[in-house]
């Protein structure tokens, strides 16, 4: 058993805990709160487990001994069981169930990163989708393990211009999308192993990161941003063992700041003297390359247009961080320019008769 939480709030839920079996790896995913408590957990296991599969032999998890304990306790209360249950308690997890757990923590934030508001709507589908290929250790899917086959979904034909069709295909995408994150976090889980099996690195607050682009999918298109590192930005606390809080800039409100430690690289900075950090890559908006405004310094009007002088961020060199700019290069620097105005509103504006 484990809990993943501070996740974008859906239908009133920020976690997902996460069960799986031992032998199957077989994994259920449950929507939840992050104040859930052992009774709460012992209700969800009797209404997605027990009704299923019955009685685990032992139960595992890394919140600790005390909730394994009460969490059995509640369970048999629940069942109205005796407390001497055959369930053992274990609560750390073995390191294949560890491993396990990595994958589908990795995967379940990748996933999250599509659906930022509507996870919990397609939460069952990422749990097919997991449950339905291969496993390295069992060389067979979760699926065929407990049921001895493969559940058959590619033969169903829907016609598409219905709103059964319409949810059809977007289950397909979504199936696609989540197969193939659980594919990347399975590779980016054994790349960290083969670093002579070294731990993931460790964040402190303060320490400064650049953000994989891939982790903001759900605002972003794909295909411009492959390979290309956002940032960078501060690490303001950390959530769990595998994922960490950001200081992201006021314009992305939208995009849930916890993300997956496989998503950041520490920023290096040179000991060299007159060597300069890298300027940051481009934010892409609208599929377009924007770079982050610090503030505008100055405007004039040439040749019946106005212009701004922009100081960009992240830029070291004095050549690179102020640029002058016409107004159609600053259309979603809406509070920077009037922030600007504001301070000296008797500079050339939108609103300056042209000569």
């Amino acid at each position: 058993m484990d809990l993943i939480t501070q996740l974008p709030l859906s239908n009133s839920f920020d976690s997902i805990l996460v069960i799986v079996d031992r032998f199957s790896k077989m994994a259920i995913f449950i929507p939840t709160m992050s104040s859930i408590t052992s009774l709460d957990s012992a209700h969800l296991f009797i209404k997605h487990i027990f009704s299923k599969h019955g009685l685990p032999s032992s139960i595992a998890s890394d919140r600790g001994s005390l909730f394994v304990s009460s969490f059995r306790t509640n369970l048999c209360q629940q069942l109205k069981i005796s407390r001497d249950m055959s369930t053992a308690d274990h609560p750390k997890t073995d390191g294949q169930t560890e491993r396990v757990n990595q994958i589908l923590d990795q995967y379940l934030w990748m996933y999250i990163s599509y659906h930022q508001d509507d996870w919990n709507t397609w939460l069952p589908l990422d749990e097919f989708a997991y449950n339905s290929s291969d496993h390295s250790s069992t060389k067979q899917s979760p699926f065929f393990t407990v049921y001895g086959r493969d559940p058959n979904f590619d033969s169903v034909h829907i016609t598409q211009d219905t709103p059964a069709g319409n949810l059809s295909t977007k289950i397909q995408s979504v199936q696609r999308d989540v197969k193939r994150e659980l594919e990347v976090a399975i590779n980016r889980l054994k790349r960290y192993a083969d670093k002579s099996r070294a731990s993931p690195p460790v964040f402190n607050p303060g320490d400064m990161v650049w953000l994989s682009s891939k982790s903001i999918k759900s605002t972003i298109p794909t295909k411009k941003l492959s390979e290309r590192w956002l940032g960078t930005f501060p690490i303001l606390k950390k959530v769990s063992t595998h994922a960490y809080h950001l200081k992201l800039p006021s314009q992305w409100k939208s995009i849930h700041p916890v993300f997956h430690i496989s998503f950041l690289e520490p920023v290096k900075t040179s000991t060299m003297p007159n060597r300069h950090q890298q300027p940051p890559p481009p934010i892409i908006i609208e599929e377009e390359e924007e770079w982050e405004v610090s503030q505008i310094l100055d405007s004039k009007l040439k040749r019946g247009k106005l212009w701004y002088l922009v100081e960009w961020k992240g830029f070291s060199q004095d050549s690179e961080r102020s640029t002058w700019e016409p107004t159609a290069n600053l259309k979603t620097c809406h509070e920077p320019v009037k922030d600007f105005h504001s301070l000296y509103p008797d500079t050339p504006g939108p609103n300056s008769s042209i000569p």
